[in-house]
């Protein structure tokens, strides 16, 4: 098999040349466009979800010789979150050369966290069939760089952080509300208020309800913090 252009074009950014182009084809294709005679990715994200698993467990345990389980695991959580997969994969135009159908690009598909988010997955193990697991390690930490030495000491989701900072002070779980969504189907931008007890609370913007919950809860806590400082 040939890969078109853009594919052979994509392999240089990502720095692995297939020897089983096959595998990238078939990486790269949605279940939108799948047929009997041209599989989709849904196989390959699943293994590779467990092979950038296993490349992010060893960098950090090898990154901090002292953390315990419970500093790894939110470390573990940050790095391999479908959000972060999906930063990955537009810094490598991963969106470009995505195959899908009419519907998925019209919806705005090769912008959508998820759909970006498993899709690099499914590269991560298509290059792990293709050369084994010592390529995919070295494509892995290629392309995650500096985010495993950056990782933040706890880096636990902030909507679970403000939670327990709510719990600790005998509050009610925080509750979140949208307040509206706008913008075209295919790019909508959601605002969502999150509340506290006391009366406290922050509206935050993003392209997604999660994303927009996470950065209301963020912008919270940062700010109870500093005032009980």
């Amino acid at each position: 098999m040939r890969l078109s252009a853009d594919l052979l074009a994509f392999q240089g950014r990502i720095g692995h040349q297939f020897r089983q182009p096959a595998l990238l084809v078939r990486a790269v294709t949605h279940s939108s466009i799948s047929s009997p005679t041209r599989p989709d990715n849904q196989r390959l994200e699943f293994l590779g979800d467990r092979v950038l698993g296993l490349v992010m467990s060893e960098a950090l345990l090898s990154a901090d010789g002292n953390a315990s389980e419970g500093q790894l695991a939110p470390r573990f959580n940050a790095l391999v979150r479908k959000e972060t997969c999906a930063d990955v994969a537009r810094e490598i135009g991963l969106g470009d050369v995505l195959k899908l159908g009419r519907s998925e690009m019209l919806s705005g598909g090769r912008r959508k966290d998820a759909l970006l988010g498993d899709a690099l997955e499914a590269v991560i193990a298509a290059v792990y069939l293709d050369s084994g697991f010592e390529a995919a390690k070295v494509l892995v930490l290629r392309l995650w760089g500096q985010r495993v030495g950056m990782v933040d000491t706890d880096a636990r989701d902030p909507k679970t952080s403000l939670q327990e900072w709510a719990q600790a002070r005998a509050m009610k779980v925080p509750s979140y509300t949208e307040l509206g969504r706008d913008g075209p189907d295919h790019a909508p931008q959601f605002t969502v208020e999150v509340k506290l007890d006391n009366g406290e609370v922050e509206t935050a913007r993003a392209s997604t309800k999660r994303a927009a919950e996470q950065a209301a809860a963020r912008a919270l806590l940062a700010r109870m913090e500093q005032l009980n400082d």
